[in-house]
């Protein structure tokens, strides 16, 4: 086709060829400027948003994705910002690169097609007062239908520089012939999917709005409403969406962060609440036996140990189940502590269920508990996919091969004491006679159902008692972890270390690699960390730099070959079996191998004493905590170590983030940077809580968390006053998952 046949054709669009949620047509309903008069009364809030006009099956899908299924869903579907394009700028005040809002009128406009990528372009040239200003959008020909010469209009957008000079692409646009709803005002922004774009879901929403006015339900008590200063469901409704000013915009905000931190207060503290109201047995405290236990270590107990270790034992004498997470960072000591508290429950009579995620951390907590219990007459089995271990007190604590079935059994009936393994311990193979105590290593959420599983025909819950050395920031323990009681180890055992941390960037890399040289002539062994398994092609497309970040395979080849031929490496990642990944953690802790290179799957549990130095690869892809737990990863025998961050590219910001880590050897500082930094959801690597986005960016504000859990606590004991609230927190109970 010749180009004047098809800038024709384009001239000729009709607007079958758009959307049919498109928004510069007046009609009876679904067209802008309309509010559904044609059918004001016949919706309800709880209809299917099938129901409203211009609202078709194709896009009913669209919204499912979203969650969005009933009128009420659509209009709490929130904006996670706002674009404020309530002033508007003259032409001739325009500065390059700024986002402006103007009004103006069409000069001309019209479609043309680029010749190099044949791409429809329609071109206006707008006027204002003082000057006149060229607006281009790329495939939108049918602009042409609704956009006329001589219509007053709003537009929107980036000023550019061309070389016919500024130009504003790709602008919001709105006619000043309707109620403005897409600029001349602040406007919201909402999470978009596929074919479903904020343009259209103002154009549905702002008239759902006029249609149920005050007709939303409140759920928060009057006094909660006063005491914080919070806007009203119906109002807080209207100022989210479309907000009359920006201070009505953050009230409107403020009042749903409250709402949802709220919710969630009075979810974990009612899970705390029916927790203290469940059976469990009582374990006394036998202090002639802990006393012989701490005398008999070569070392002192820090008095962070001591106290964590006091209030475990004094939980687990009570008649209802503890439920604690102890945090303490690497090294800190925290499966010394636990060892305490599973002896404890052994000479109760009682029997321990010890959990790790991987079969190399159980591994490793059994012969840990083999030697702290060495000489107190307790009988330690190991549970793996593939192999089932025993420490008998009979036979002087050696450690024997047992078969599955004489472990099951002798689990059955009472003889183990404490059986350590993966999740495995879980299957209703697995029975316990007297099932006193479960602890969880580095998954801070163990649930009733879970632990009743455990128990099989016992009543009584056990204990729980949960470990992790990734530490919780202040918020997110009085939130996500509220309904968990908490013990914090933090102080360091005497004698070790700080590690030196430092950032390397690429001009630096043989400097480091010297330093690698030198350790390893020293005896000493090191690791390389990658963020990933293979690399990946470079893309022009693609723009998250991951095609730059290096893969476990390609380094572990690039290092062996090109910068350490002299030395033994080994390599490691989640794609191996855990036979393999076991076989290379026994030769590398045998002192088999010089360097292991890995991915970040030595990040739980790996114990490498003679470990001196850690390298992490593209470290802007790690998380202050994460790289935290690495660093405590090395220097375990007290040797002078060293991290260094090897630093591919990122903003001044990630820099600045990676920064922190030379300055700052205290997990809880580090983690709550990291919270600001990288947010909630990102923080312990998981976005699905059920929780919306601006709920989410809420927990990193402590002022806001404390006022929300004094109302829960306030609230929480006379909740059934409150039908409404109830029946909300239900919902909220529902839809969220913080396992």
């Amino acid at each position: 086709m010749m180009l004047s046949q098809l800038k024709l054709a384009l001239n000729r669009v009709n607007l079958s060829l758009r959307p049919r949620s498109s928004m510069d047509r007046t009609s009876d309903c679904g067209s802008e400027g309309c509010r559904f008069d044609s059918c004001r009364g016949h919706m309800k809030l709880s209809d299917s948003v099938g129901q409203i006009p211009k609202v078709g099956p194709v896009y009913v899908k669209r919204l499912e994705k979203l969650g969005i299924r009933t009128i009420n869903d659509l209009l709490l579907y929130l904006p996670n910002k706002h674009d404020d394009y309530s002033k508007t700028k003259k032409i001739k005040d325009l500065k390059i690169n700024e986002t402006v809002c103007i009004k103006a009128v069409i000069e001309s406009i019209d479609n043309e097609v680029t010749y190099r990528r044949r791409v429809a372009l329609t071109k206006a040239s707008v006027k204002d007062s003082t000057g006149t200003i060229l607006v281009t959008w790329f495939n939108q020909p049918y602009l042409v239908e609704s956009l006329h010469k001589g219509d007053s209009v709003f537009l929107a957008g980036k000023v550019s520089s061309g070389k016919n000079g500024i130009y504003i692409s790709n602008p919001i646009h709105q006619t000043t012939k309707t109620e403005l709803v897409h600029v001349g005002r602040i406007v919201p922004t909402y999470t978009e999917t596929r074919g479903l774009t904020s343009r259209w879901l103002r154009y549905i929403i702002k008239p759902l709005l006029n249609e149920f006015e005050n007709q939303f339900t409140e759920i928060l008590p009057q006094e909660i409403i006063e005491e914080n200063d919070l806007l009203d469901i119906n109002t807080a409704i209207q100022e989210i969406h479309f907000p009359s000013n920006k201070k009505l915009s953050e009230k409107a905000k403020k009042r749903f962060e409250f709402e949802e931190l709220f919710l969630l207060e009075l979810f974990v503290l009612n899970q705390k609440y029916s927790i203290s109201k469940l059976e469990s047995t009582p374990i006394p405290i036998n202090i002639k036996k802990m006393q012989k236990f701490t005398e008999s270590l070569p070392f002192k107990l820090t008095d962070s140990q001591r106290k964590c270790a006091w209030q475990i034992l004094k939980d687990t004498e009570k008649a209802h189940p503890m439920t604690r997470l102890l945090q303490g960072d690497v090294g800190s000591g925290k499966t010394l502590v636990a060892a305490l508290a599973a002896l404890n429950t052994a000479d109760a009579d009682h029997q321990v269920a010890f959990m790790a995620p991987t079969e190399i951390l159980s591994k490793q907590h059994f012969e840990t508990l083999g030697k702290f219990l060495h000489g107190f007459n307790v009988n330690i089995g190991l549970l793996t996919s593939k192999t089932d271990k025993f420490i008998s007190k009979k036979l002087k604590n050696q450690v024997i091969e047992i078969s599955r079935k004489k472990l099951l059994e002798d689990t059955k009936e009472g003889k183990i004491n404490i059986l350590v393994g993966t999740h495995s311990l879980i299957q209703d193979k697995v029975k316990f006679n007297k099932l006193g105590l479960v602890i969880v290593d580095e998954q801070h959420r163990f649930g009733v159902k879970q632990r009743a599983k455990l128990c099989q025909k016992q009543t009584a819950i056990p204990h729980l008692l949960s470990m992790t050395a990734t530490p919780i920031p202040r918020t997110l323990a009085l939130t996500v972890y509220g309904d968990l009681d908490l013990s914090l180890i933090d102080e360091m055992p005497m004698g070790k270390r700080k590690v030196e941390t430092r950032i390397v960037k690429n001009k630096e890399r043989a400097e480091a690699y010297k330093l690698v040289e030198g350790e390893i002539k020293k005896g000493k062994q090191v690791f390389v960390i990658c963020p990933r398994i293979e690399e990946k092609e470079t893309s022009e497309k693609d723009k998250s730099g991951w095609s730059d970040v290096k893969g476990v395979e390609q380094e572990f080849e690039r290092l062996q070959k090109d910068i350490f031929p002299q030395f033994k490496l080994l390599m490691m990642h989640g794609k191996l079996s855990s036979t393999e990944k076991n076989k290379i953690m026994k030769e590398f802790s045998k002192k088999k191998a010089d360097i292991l290179v890995s991915t970040s799957v030595i990040e739980v549990g790996i114990d490498i004493p003679n470990a001196t130095l850690m390298i992490i690869e593209g470290a802007e892809r790690f998380g202050l905590s994460q790289l935290h737990q690495f660093r405590g990863r090395i220097g375990r025998a007290g040797d002078q170590s060293h991290f260094l961050l090897f630093f591919n590219s990122g903003s001044k910001t990630v820099y600045a983030r990676l920064k922190a880590m030379e300055n700052i050897d205290n997990g809880l500082e580090l983690a709550e940077r990291d919270l600001k930094f990288r947010g909630p959801g990102q923080f312990l690597g998981t976005k699905q809580w059920g929780l919306p986005d601006f709920a989410m960016h809420a927990l990193d504000d402590f002022s806001l968390v404390e006022k929300t859990r004094q109302a829960a606590k306030t609230i929480l004991p006379i909740i059934n006053s409150y039908p409404e609230l109830k029946k909300r927190l239900k919902t909220f109970q529902d839809n969220i998952h913080l396992e």
